[in-house]
């Protein structure tokens, strides 16, 4: 408790000890340097304004520019140095002269050049640090002995300045050592608001956050999202630049293509290069801009030079604002550029003064006779100088507006705030600090820096342009924008024109906007187009405003713009292919050629199959339907018929019923006219190799016999499929895989019974063994007399069956990828089937059917034979003898 109670109390005493040591350190190196800055400003201008008074500010204007080849001064600056530095001036008139505001106090001024320079405007401001330096004079007397009476300079209290942020950088930083508020009316880095490091320091201008957020905002609004940077080195250029950047890459949204420095003392081939390297990214057409007013001029020459005259569109900061003199013989170049500056309002009263302003009665301006010269193009003349002959002599009745163009400059109404700023809080200090005195009291003979600091943060007032001046915590203003563009055509006033506001949120018409030649569709500067419609962006790495749009393939759509998804099986994609549709059901119909000549073959069979079993009812007891075998010839029809008749079931539209018959009667029809063909041909075999061993007839020949081994048979293919049924309930399905070829609008779904390619192949696959097994006690058979019973036409048909069966196979999965699968298949499996009854139902009963209706002469009972003979018979057949007569075995 004791210990953080004194460290808690030791930290101030540190903080000022540390502070009274940096003081020291620095009076001293001031104190040095008073005399080098008194003895070198006596070779330049008169380097200070001063104006009597109870209080004195400071004061800090840009009257003459950088000057060249070491020198710390240049040309004058007509509208940036001499109309602020008066706005001051005029500013102390008014306050002065108001009854209500700091009665019987006057506030006084010390007036200082910074040349626009950062180092010189340090040398400057050590003026107004004099007052509060000690010096020592115990070792000075006169020569009387006499200590010396030396007079102290007058203290300042505030000062008002400086323009760039450079020079007010480099000053507060001095002026906060020695507890002096300082208030500017054109410093806007961002830097400034940190109010750790420039805790004395305010203005009455927006910082460039502001401004940056005001110029995102307008990018934005422009619908870019690709632009390059530009930025004068120095604290103003470089740190709104960064602003921007920062909150740029915050919003997102906005993608930096370029970000080049200008250096201090460019050359025009540095801007030359400038120019190259950003057409290195020339889709990046916006320019954002915070450079001095030289720069932007250089800028757009540059730019002329490389014939790219309406390329770039730049958007300008504050420092562009609304200036002719950046765009003068350059309008071409900067048609279209939208500027922004704070809002402000000429301020009439100003205007009025100094256009007033005369040599005779603004004696008090050092800077007044150089302004003179040059704003009328005359010389005057000084005792002891020759005039050059060839320049026109000033009169002095010369009158401002009249024999000169004036313009107010835009920043007038905020040095005129910021000066009223200090007055309203040395107002409010005097009637707290001296509520009975009518004058300076004694509690305000040494204004405290601090105490005055906390009341200009406090004071909030209506401004000179009507808008209300305030502080934040850190010292800033509020942001209030006007925007600007320039515009050259369908304007009977070609110049900059309002287009927009800023506060707090941006207010753009863009139905004013116009750009190069009157164009008033907004230029594009997008580093990619935007993807069409089922393309999806990739982006490109490290940029996020880039990217390749690539299409949604295949099946699938667009989910979002960074996202392509496939569409689920049972659907495509759309034709814009944005989202997924349900994909087309279909099944084979009836007016398909794939149906029609199955079906036409299948009804043909059904005819003739018909047509023999009628034929073999009407002659049922003749003796060539009885040779034949009656009983398993009615079988063997029934299956050809069957077989007949599973094709309308494969053509129908799928349901459960048909999706059952299907199984049942797609290998039932072959397994029946097999099973009845092999119980024929195993008959004759074992009945001929029974004789060949013995004459005793062989078992199971019999009528009923060969119908239990066919039934038996034909009970297998029924008990596997009673089986499946158990297993696999017959049900419809959609196929959406079958037909799915690469071009999803070629993408169908099939209704079709769940029948797959192995199903149907495993149905028929008993049917193949009896087939096959036939075919083998066919071949085993083939000795029997040509006349004898059916052998060698069940072997024919058997030969011709497995031709057409091995004709079948690679045609069916051959077709297994093609887009008509389905429709192959079926026609394949069907004409297969109809075609093998067709040869059973051609070469086993088509030649009796001749014989019954043609010929029924031959239709007659032939001498009976029995076993014994039958063998008799077949071995001298086999021996070469007589020829056997056809005949029936009993």
């Amino acid at each position: 408790m004791t210990s953080s109670g004194h460290i808690a109390s030791s930290a101030p005493f540190y903080y000022h000890h540390t502070l009274s040591c940096i003081r020291w350190t620095l009076t001293l190196w001031i104190a040095g340097q008073m005399s080098q800055v008194s003895s070198s400003h006596q070779h330049f201008h008169p380097h200070s304004i001063k104006i009597p008074g109870d209080i004195t500010l400071g004061g800090l204007f840009p009257i003459h520019s950088r000057g060249p080849h070491g020198l710390p001064c240049g040309e004058l600056k007509k509208e940036k140095g001499i109309h602020r530095m008066e706005a001051m001036l005029y500013a102390l008139d008014q306050i002065n002269s108001d009854p209500e505001l700091l009665p019987n106090i006057t506030l006084g001024a010390r007036i200082l050049d910074t040349c626009s320079r950062d180092t010189y405007a340090l040398e400057q401001s050590l003026t107004f640090v004099q007052a509060l330096i000690q010096k020592d004079t115990s070792d000075i007397r006169c020569s009387n002995g006499e200590p010396p009476v030396i007079r102290r300079p007058e203290r300042v209290v505030g000062v008002i300045g400086a323009s760039a942020s450079s020079v007010s950088i480099m000053v507060a930083n001095i002026l906060r050592l020695f507890e002096i508020p300082q208030v500017s009316y054109a410093s806007t880095a961002p830097e400034l608001s940190d109010n750790n490091r420039y805790d004395f320091f305010s203005r009455v201008v927006p910082p460039d956050s502001y401004q940056a957020q005001a110029m995102l905002d307008i990018v934005r609004a422009l619908g870019w999202n690709y632009v390059s940077t530009l930025a004068s080195e120095g604290n103003y250029g470089e740190s709104g630049v960064e602003a921007f950047m920062q909150i740029s890459r915050e919003a997102g949204g906005v993608c930096i293509a370029q970000s080049v420095k200008i250096p201090r003392e460019p050359t025009a081939v540095e801007f030359d290069k400038i120019i190259t390297r950003l057409m290195e990214t020339s889709n990046a057409r916006g320019v954002i801009i915070f450079a001095n007013e030289d720069d932007i001029k250089r800028v757009l020459e540059a730019a002329k030079r490389a014939n790219l005259t309406g390329h770039f569109l730049f958007v300008g900061s504050d420092s562009w604002g609304a200036k002719s003199s950046p765009i003068t013989e350059l309008e071409d170049v900067a048609e279209g550029a939208v500027t922004i500056l704070p809002k402000r309002a000429s301020i009439d009263g100003f205007d009025q003064y100094f256009v007033s302003r005369s040599l005779e009665n603004n004696r008090r301006n050092i800077w007044f006779n150089e302004f003179w010269e040059d704003d009328f193009r005359c010389k005057l003349t000084r005792p002891g100088i020759k005039v050059d002959p060839e320049k026109k002599k000033c009169t002095g009745e010369e009158r401002i507006g009249q024999d000169s163009t004036y313009e107010q400059e835009g920043k007038v109404q905020f040095v005129i705030d910021a000066v009223y700023v200090v007055a309203y809080a040395l107002h409010s200090m005097h009637l707290d600090l001296c509520p009975s005195s009518a004058g300076v009291c004694s509690d305000m003979d040494q204004v405290e820096g601090r105490l005055l600091l906390d009341y200009i943060r406090a004071v909030h007032f209506n401004g000179s342009a009507g808008t209300s001046v305030l502080f934040n915590e850190n010292g800033d203003a509020p942001g209030r924008y006007d925007i600007f563009q320039f515009q050259m055509t369908n304007h009977s006033h070609p110049g900059y024109h309002v287009i927009g506001q800023w506060t707090n949120n941006l207010k753009l018409n863009l139905d004013e906007m116009q750009w190069s030649g009157g164009d008033k569709s907004v230029p594009d500067s997008i580093c990619s187009s935007p993807c069409n419609p089922g393309e999806r962006k990739k982006m490109v790495k490290g940029v996020p405003c880039c990217w390749h749009c690539e299409l949604c393939d295949g099946y699938q759509y667009q989910l979002d713009e960074f996202t392509c998804e496939t569409c689920p099986s049972n659907m495509r994609p759309a034709p814009n292919r944005t989202t997924c549709c349900p994909t087309p059901i279909i099944k084979l119909e009836w007016n398909s050629p794939w149906a029609l000549v199955p079906a036409s073959l299948a009804l043909l069979g059904i005819v003739a199959t018909s047509a023999v079993v009628i034929t073999f009812i009407r002659f049922n007891d003749t003796p060539i339907v009885r040779a034949t075998g009656r009983e398993l010839s009615y079988v063997l029809l029934t299956g050809i018929f069957l077989i007949y008749l599973i094709t309308f079931l494969m053509i129908a539209e799928p349901g459960a019923v048909a999706c059952a018959f299907r199984r049942l009667l797609l290998g039932l029809g072959m397994a029946i006219t097999y099973s009845a063909m092999l119980t024929k041909t195993n008959r004759i075999y074992r009945i001929f190799e029974q004789g060949k061993r013995s004459v005793t007839p062989p078992k199971f020949i019999s009528p009923t016999s060969q119908l239990i081994i066919t039934f038996f048979l034909i009970s297998v293919q029924v008990l596997g499929v009673f089986v499946w049924f158990g297993v696999v309930p017959p049900h419809t399905i959609i196929d959406y895989e079958e037909l799915r070829p690469p071009n999803p609008d070629l993408a169908r779904g099939i209704l079709k019974c769940d029948m797959s390619d192995l199903s149907i192949i495993c149905c028929l696959s008993y049917s193949i063994v009896l087939m096959v097994t036939c075919t083998v006690y066919a071949v085993k058979s083939r000795g029997v007399p040509e006349t004898f019973n059916e052998a060698k036409p069940i072997g024919f048909t058997m030969y011709t069956t497995c031709i057409i069966w091995l004709a079948f196979v690679p045609i069916f999965f051959g077709t297994a990828k093609s887009t008509e699968k389905m429709f192959i298949q079926t026609a394949t499996l069907t004409i297969s089937m109809s075609l093998s009854a067709f040869v059973s139902l051609g070469m086993l009963y088509m030649p009796k059917v001749y014989v019954i209706i043609c010929h029924p002469e031959q239709n007659v009972q032939k001498r009976k034979r029995s076993f014994k003979a039958v063998v008799k018979a077949l071995n001298e057949k086999q021996n070469g003898e007589t020829k056997i007569e056809p005949d029936r075995l009993q």
